[in-house]
């Protein structure tokens, strides 16, 4: 064979060579959800947020100061005990006056107990704890929301590796593709508009990677804020649990769990007491009392009396019923009892709202949770045509009836389909979550997370505290439960090894 042959002969097998290699790089995209060897998971992002969200427990502090309306309220209802007393030191006394002391200590003492305030104290006391009970409802609805942000930044790092490494397979089997087609070109077997096509394609899949790696350093720093922690080759997430069969069955599930329908309900016969309470004003009040007084004159009384004889000390005692009667008061009453019925119909038609709400999440996540599915098993097929339709197009190029832009969409259609692929898993599964959190069943205690200890019990403060007496009890100051991220690293766009 002559020298020309041999190197045209040589040109096509290392070219050959280079398509195969391309055909396996397609291959090894598939394994793009492939689970990593000693991975985080979505468990324990889960749990880390759950201990550590600065949200999540900021949401907690604020129910327990909620909690503390209960034994605010209820002191109204309680007896008082008040104690005053005064020193006096005459500097200058009325030429008149003979008897009055030089100095005098005074002390009083008053015990008050309240007896009936229109029902004020009664219906403040069961507003406060309806609305302990929305402010509990507040917190799941906290939680479910976190862990649903939670389970989207995860599910955006995977995503995110996956189209960052297929976007990798692509740049370097285009560089493949290039570097054979600039063979063949040598040879005379391709045209220099074969190169500048291949050329093309390799720079624009360039810039796409550059964008993928921008996109996979985001969802990384968005882990770190919500979770505390570095994402670390995240395993794929277990099956979500507990999915409905039907729009219907998810609706009628979420108007009896959602937390912030919950929440708006309990707010409404909170505001029907606060109307009561508003409504007392116009109604007596009445409270029993009994105090003592001491008075000390140190000898000072009297003293300008020859053969003045006088106590230098006295103590008295009272008993009585102290009752007012609101006779009249500009029209107060009445504004305030229309105000709270105001602001209980905002209530009401706020419940409406949130159950309007709920339904519509309802349905729109059970929607995109099936379009999600159809769009996987659609994409999967499109996933295995489109290796299949890449590896005809090849074998019709060697045989001269496909051309090098032929070649190159086709691997376009491939890539295309498998981030589709991807995207459509990450969208399937954060939409069945968001479908769980709106029925009411996306919390830690749904999850039967492991969290490293028992789970924060709402009740437990409201216990402690509903029937505190103790004026003199005190808590140690807050400290902050939540980690810090500062210094957590800054994110990269590095993809673990399988």
């Amino acid at each position: 064979m002559h020298e020309g042959g041999k190197d045209r002969s040589q040109s096509m097998k290392n070219a050959g060579h280079r398509i195969a290699r391309v055909a396996m790089l397609g291959c090894a995209a598939l394994g793009a959800f492939a689970t990593p060897a000693q991975a985080d998971t979505l468990r324990e992002a889960l749990a880390s947020a759950y201990n550590t969200n600065p949200t999540l427990q900021s949401a907690r502090a604020t129910l327990r100061a909620t909690d503390e309306n209960v034994p605010i309220e209820k002191s109204a209802g309680l007896p008082g005990i008040d104690a005053s007393g005064q020193y006096t030191e005459q500097l200058k006394r009325s030429e008149n006056s003979l008897t009055a002391p030089k100095r005098f200590l005074s002390s009083n003492v008053e015990l008050s107990v309240p007896v009936y305030a229109g029902g004020a104290i009664r219906n403040s006391v069961k507003a406060a704890k309806q609305r302990v009970q929305a402010g509990r409802a507040d917190l799941r609805a906290t939680e479910s929301a976190i862990f649903s942000q939670v389970v989207a930044a995860y599910m955006d790092v995977i995503r995110d590796e996956s189209v960052v490494r297929l976007n990798l397979q692509n740049v370097e089997a285009l560089g493949v593709n290039l570097q054979a087609t600039s063979d063949r070109f040598e040879i005379g077997d391709l045209t220099r508009t074969d190169v500048a096509q291949s050329e093309s394609r390799l720079a624009v899949a360039r810039g796409d990677l550059v964008t993928a790696q921008s996109n996979l350093i985001s969802s990384r720093e968005r882990y770190v804020q919500l979770v505390g922690d570095a994402p670390v080759a995240l395993e794929p997430p277990p099956p979500l649990p507990g999915l409905p069969a039907s729009p219907q069955d998810a609706v009628n599930i979420a108007l009896d769990n959602n937390p912030d329908l919950i929440a708006a309900r309990e707010r409404t016969e909170a505001s029907r007491h606060d109307i009561e309470v508003a409504g007392s004003a116009r109604l007596p009040r009445v409270s029993v009392f009994t105090g003592g007084t001491y008075t000390n004159y140190f000898g000072s009384l009297g003293a300008g009396i020859v053969g003045g004889d006088f106590s230098q000390s006295d103590t008295t005692a009272t008993a009585g019923l102290r009752f007012s009667i609101p006779l009249y008061q500009g029209g107060y009453a009445s504004a305030l009892e229309r105000q709270a019925q105001a602001r209980a119909a905002s209530t009401i038609e706020t419940e409406i709202a949130v159950e309007r709400d709920v339904i519509a999440q309802v349905r729109s996540a059970y929607t995109a949770w099936e379009a999600a599915n159809q769009v996987i098993e659609a994409t999967t097929t499109a996933v295995s045509a489109a290796r299949l339709s890449l590896e005809g197009v090849r074998a019709e190029n060697t045989v001269g009836n496909r051309t090098i832009l032929d070649i190159l969409n086709a691997e376009q259609e491939q890539l295309s389909a498998e981030v589709q692929l991807v995207a459509a898993r990450r969208n399937a599964y954060v939409a069945g979550f968001a479908l769980l959190a709106a029925m009411g069943m996306a919390e830690a205690d749904d999850l039967n997370l492991d969290v490293g200890g028992p789970l924060y019990d709402p009740a437990a403060h409201y216990n402690a505290v509903k029937g505190q007496l103790n004026d003199w009890k005190f808590e140690p100051d807050p400290v902050a439960q939540s980690t810090r991220t500062v210094d957590t690293p800054a994110q990269d766009a590095t993809i673990p090894e399988e």
